[in-house]
C-alpha cells in the first residue's frame, strides 16, 4: 500500500467538511487529491480530469450542497466510464443516484466524525487492498520523531482489521509505536488513526 491515488469530488460548500474527514487519511502513504484544494493551487476544475483518470478510487462527497453540482456528476461519470471504483460518501440516501445508485458507500454523521472517518478508512482499505476476509492489508503511517534533535523516522504499523480497531476504540485502547532512536512512545486513535499524544522516554 504505497503510491495509490484517491480523488475526492465535492462541492465548494463542502470543502471544510471534506478536509475534516480526510485529515488523518492524508497521513497514509498514498496521494489524496481534494478537488477544491487542487483548484486553489492554480488548476482549473476542468483540468482535474487527469487526476481522476490516474486515481485508484474516487470518493464522491454527496450533501445538499452538492445535489446540483455539475462537476461531481461529471467526475462520477468519467470515473465510472474508466472503470475506477467510486465510493459515495453521503448524508442521505436521496443523494445517491445515477451511476452510484446502490453502490456501497459511507454515511456522513456530522455528530460523530470519528465514526464516519472509521467507516471511510474501512471502505478505502477494502477498495485499495481487497485481499479477502482472512488477510489484513498492512497499512502504516510514517512520520519524523518530534523530539528536538531526534527526527528519526517512526512507523506505526496498522496490522489489525477494522473490527479489532473499533473494539480498541470502544475500550479506550490507543494504538502505539515507539521511536527506535530515542524510545519516545506515540499514541494514536484506533478509529481515525489520528495522533493522540507522545510520552517521552525516562532518562
Amino acid at each position: 500500500m504505497t503510491g495509490e491515488q484517491i480523488y475526492v469530488s465535492h462541492a465548494p460548500g463542502d470543502l471544510e467538511l471534506v478536509q475534516e474527514l480526510f485529515s488523518t487519511v492524508k497521513n497514509f502513504p498514498f496521494g489524496v487529491h481534494i478537488a477544491l484544494e487542487e483548484v486553489e493551487s492554480g488548476r482549473s476544475r476542468k483540468r482535474l480530469e487527469g487526476r481522476v483518470a490516474n486515481s485508484d478510487v474516487v470518493v464522491a462527497v454527496l450533501t445538499d450542497d452538492s445535489a446540483d453540482n455539475r462537476w461531481i456528476n461529471q467526475e462520477i461519470g468519467y470515473a465510472t466510464a474508466k472503470g475506477i471504483p467510486v465510493v459515495p460518501l453521503y448524508e442521505h440516501e436521496r443523494h445517491r443516484g445515477g451511476f452510484i445508485d446502490g453502490v456501497d458507500g459511507v454515511t456522513i454523521d456530522r455528530q460523530n466524525p470519528s465514526f464516519t472517518i472509521f467507516n471511510l478508512v474501512s471502505r478505502l482499505r477494502s477498495e485499495l487492498a481487497p485481499l479477502g476476509a482472512l488477510s489484513v492489508p498492512n497499512w502504516y503511517i510514517r512520520f519524523p520523531c518530534t523530539i528536538p534533535d531526534c527526527g528519526h523516522q517512526v512507523t506505526l504499523e496498522i496490522e489489525d482489521g477494522q473490527t479489532k480497531l473499533w473494539t480498541r476504540y470502544k475500550h479506550g485502547k490507543p494504538l502505539r509505536t515507539t521511536c527506535g532512536d530515542c524510545d519516545s512512545t506515540y499514541y494514536f486513535d484506533p478509529a481515525t488513526i489520528g495522533y493522540v499524544r507522545r510520552e517521552d522516554a525516562v532518562q
